[in-house]
């Protein structure tokens, strides 16, 4: 069985082929299976070719290179593009391209909720499940919630200046580690049974910035406090640190988001492919 990974340089898609190559070396991978990355720089990626790893290079704008990718692959995780914005027509590429190459099983990384979601994101993540159903191609979709990962950045700004900033109110946020997520991808990708199937991935608790900032207080040694304000205010004080307009008004809809509760909502199913509790929230910010 080949198994190809998009994105296979990426922080998400490279920890994932980082689990397929510890369970090859833990021989719960038979030897004659083949990992594949699909890269778009070939120089990026040898670290990958140096450990066994084939790599394939095609970007989600080259249609045709992505067929020639996917040639011969039998199960294919589509890393969802970074690109906001180009997103749909990128993961359209792909799904065309696995498709015409024969891909028995593909795998998506989506958004929590993306069929009903208010979140800021979930637009093009609805589009694409939309795709992959019209494709026939068998699926499986991991909605991951956020990654805790990028909560981090909050460590040294309130270490600096003793508080966290936002507009999420008291919304919640069901969060995993990128880790976490990777593994239960490695989870699908080499099990059995998971075709058709809506994976809804969560961490074990839903947390509030109130509860972020006593988490980071905790981490750094020192009282911090949760800054709430209203998105208009919120994208002010971002411009005043120099942030784009553009990018400031992003993280206040994101916040708006978590605010209505598009990220609180919890379930057993990350734990269920992990097989353990997800990481919780101090462990993944350390």
């Amino acid at each position: 069985m080949n198994i190809a990974v998009t994105g296979a340089t990426g922080q998400l898609g490279g920890l994932v082929v980082k689990g397929l190559l510890e369970k090859n070396k833990a021989d719960k991978i038979d030897k004659t299976d083949k990992v594949i990355a699909i890269v778009r720089n070939a120089q990026k990626a040898e670290p990958l070719a140096a450990q066994g790893v084939e790599v394939r290079v095609a970007d989600y704008g080259d249609p045709a290179a992505l067929e020639t990718a996917l040639a011969g692959v039998d199960r294919l995780l589509l890393v969802s593009s970074s690109e906001v914005g180009q997103r749909t027509a990128q993961h359209g590429n792909v799904i065309d391209a696995a498709k015409a190459a024969g891909v028995k099983h593909l795998v998506y990384t989506s958004v929590a909720k993306a069929a009903t979601s208010p979140l800021v994101l979930a637009p093009e993540h609805k589009a694409t499940e939309e795709l992959i159903l019209k494709s026939g191609l068998a699926y499986t979709l991991l909605r991951n919630n956020f990654y805790t990962d990028v909560f981090r950045e909050h460590i040294e700004t309130a270490r600096q200046s003793g508080a966290i900033i936002g507009a999420a109110g008291s919304g919640r946020v069901a969060s995993a580690t990128r880790a976490d997520f990777a593994e239960a991808a490695v989870a699908v990708l080499l099990g059995a049974g998971h075709e058709g199937k809506t994976y809804e991935l969560t961490g074990e608790r839903a947390w509030s910035y109130a509860d972020l900032a006593d988490v980071v207080g905790e981490i750094i040694g020192k009282a911090v406090t949760y800054n709430d304000m209203d998105a208009d205010t919120f994208v002010d004080v971002l411009r005043s640190f120099g942030m784009d307009a553009d990018t400031a008004g992003f993280y206040a809809a994101i916040d708006r988001n978590i605010a209505e509760g598009a990220l609180s909502e919890v379930t057993g199913d990350l734990a269920a492919l992990l097989g353990r509790v997800p990481t919780p929230l101090k462990q993944g910010l350390m």
